[in-house]
């Protein structure tokens, strides 16, 4: 399979993310219309995609004030597509984009059993003891 980088989704490829959300339980509950405004005010979006028939394959987004901070959200890779190097290939691309390849840290939250992965990526647990809060509406 031929694998194609893009910054933008088509129409398609913006459903096939819906669809890759709703298989997580972790963004299960995304409406068609949120996914939209989001994708709006993102500063950075990453997919992978199959280059012969345009299927989303993997995707992340980053949000940046483009010196200090980046924070990856999203990263998601289909299900029959884990393990394949994907998600590296991603984050790959988010560290070496000329808009973030100067910033002083990149940031993400995930699972328990997904910080060792995260680890192998060069992220460190615990950033100097900060705690997450969080406020929901």
């Amino acid at each position: 399979m031929e694998l194609e980088d893009i910054d933008e989704l088509s129409a398609e490829q913006r459903s096939q993310l819906l669809a890759l959300y709703h298989g997580e339980w972790w963004s299960r509950t995304r409406s068609p219309v949120d996914v939209e405004r989001m994708l709006a005010h993102t500063s950075h979006v990453f997919g992978v995609c199959d280059a012969a028939t345009d299927r989303l394959l993997g995707f992340a987004r980053v949000l940046s004030d483009h010196a200090y901070k980046a924070l990856i959200f999203d990263v998601i890779v289909a299900p029959d597509q884990r393990g394949t190097g994907l998600g590296k290939r991603l984050l790959d691309r988010i560290f070496a984009h000329p808009d973030l390849c100067g910033v002083q840290s990149f940031e993400l939250y995930c699972l328990p059993e997904m910080a060792a992965y995260y680890e192998c990526l060069g992220f460190t647990r615990g950033a100097g003891g900060l705690v997450l809060m969080r406020r929901e509406n």
